[in-house]
């Protein structure tokens, strides 16, 4: 909820899907990943699904907001707009408007960690979608009259997804307050301020500095031979020059001690409560207990927060919360909570406070237990049901080191035991290291002031 995927407007721009209703057989006809470095350092992964005649093709940069700073911020996420602005070969606008032709769908998002482009088409059109991103990957053109024109689309998607979007706004408020040194505390989108100012040039450094072979991934997932499509990727990828290995990101949030608290006086309809906690990433032996505590919490309409707050007390209109695992750094551990008019924001506080104090004094039941590992196996199984999760989760994966890794998912979420979710409830949900965002609703004449 808190990391700022960013994609182009009106248009989809998520990574997994996670609503999930049963069980199916997601795995049926899919094969084993081909994979391959290419010796330009381009990163392949290929995974033939032949269930229908489709495939999805997937190139992940490995950089976003995490590798900005002050000043430049916004980056990433504009120059994910040019990437469809055109080559010498390929004019403004004639990327989209040839995948539209052949039936496919493309798209393209920002987040802290990659900027991804992905695209849907029929199987036997993969060799247009190679000799497109191949093309892109190093001869955009960056015309500065095209990425001034550019700003302002980028400016009105900052307007109404912050801007004027007061659980936006308060979203990027959190991350400024609940990260100090990391740069995981910059929007996706970029500051007004910066987005205003940056140049083409700034443009052009950033795309050559990481728009490299070396420094992507390139994924499928569909119905296609993979040796076939793997020659096929060498040869228009392969005579790519690589560049010099990208500078990366050192910077560690140093050790919280304190509560923090901060109010955005805002034009809005109700109250919004946003806390969280520092808590670790994939690579610790916590992250999984984390993933099973939050859902406990907060997956879905059975889960504690929702039951206490929206239904037996009626102080929310809705209630939840968020742990990503799946990130390059550790980042938080988030709850949400929308008042009701006639409730307080102290109550509500309060109510939340009480829950989390209960998880971290008390076992939660087997059933609780066994519903929310019940739910993370069917959202992990059906997430790998289409060939665009399916090629997502393989570069998510090798994103943050192998794509091996997944196979350890549903091992690890077994294994959980309700003494583990009471004691990474004890160890990370600390008062000392939470962050309070709340958003308070002001009249509009009050919110210019």
């Amino acid at each position: 909820m808190y990391t700022g995927a960013v994609g182009r407007p009106g248009r989809l721009a998520g990574l997994l899907v996670a609503p999930l209703v049963g069980l199916a057989c997601p795995w049926v006809g899919a094969q084993e990943v081909v994979e391959a470095t290419l010796e330009n350092g381009l990163r392949v992964l290929l995974q033939e699904d032949h269930r229908s005649p489709v495939a999805s093709f997937q190139v992940w940069y490995r950089v976003g907001s995490r590798d900005e700073r002050v000043g430049l911020t916004g980056l990433s996420h504009y120059l994910e707009h040019m990437m469809f602005k055109g080559t010498p070969t390929y004019g403004p606008r004639v990327y989209s408007r040839l995948i539209e032709t052949v039936g496919g769908q493309d798209n393209a998002f920002t987040s802290h960690d990659a900027t991804v482009y992905h695209v849907t088409v029929a199987a036997e059109q993969l060799d247009l979608v190679l000799e497109l991103e191949a093309d892109r990957m190093r001869h955009l053109l960056l015309d500065p009259r095209e990425v001034d024109a550019e700003r302002k689309v980028v400016m009105e998607e900052r307007r109404t997804r912050t801007e004027d979007d007061p659980v936006g706004a308060l979203a990027e408020l959190f991350n400024a307050v609940a990260f100090v040194a990391h740069p995981y505390r910059l929007p996706t989108i970029g500051f007004a301020q910066d987005v205003e100012r940056l140049a083409a040039s700034d443009l052009r450094t950033w795309y050559d500095t990481y728009y490299r072979p070396n420094n992507s991934i390139v994924v499928a997932a569909g119905d296609f031979r993979a040796a076939e499509l793997l020659e096929k990727i060498r040869t228009r990828f392969g005579a790519i020059a690589r560049g010099a290995d990208p500078p990366r990101v050192a910077a560690s949030e140093p050790e919280q001690r304190g509560e923090r608290r901060v109010w955005l006086r805002k034009e809005a309809q109700l109250p919004v409560i946003f806390a969280g906690y520092p808590a670790p990433n994939h690579r610790s032996e916590d992250a999984y207990p984390l993933e099973v505590l939050s859902t406990v919490l907060s997956g879905g309409r059975a889960s504690r927060l929702y039951r206490r707050l929206v239904y037996e007390e009626r102080l929310a209109l809705e209630a939840g919360g968020d742990y990503t695992r799946l990130t390059l750094d550790p980042d938080t551990f988030t709850f949400y909570v929308t008042v009701l008019p006639e409730r307080t924001v102290e109550e509500a506080e309060r109510a939340l406070a009480a829950e989390v104090e209960r998880l971290r004094t008390e076992l939660i039941s087997e059933e609780e237990l066994l519903r929310a590992q019940n739910q993370l196996e069917a959202a992990h199984l059906f997430a790998q049901d289409s060939v665009f999760n399916r090629a997502a989760t393989l570069a998510r994966y090798e994103l943050l080191g192998s794509w091996r890794l997944r196979e350890t998912y549903l091992a690890g979420i077994k294994a959980v035991t309700r003494e583990d979710v009471r004691r990474v409830a004890e160890r990370h949900l600390v008062v000392d290291r939470r962050t309070t965002a709340i958003l308070v609703p002001v009249p509009a004449a009050a919110a210019r002031q």
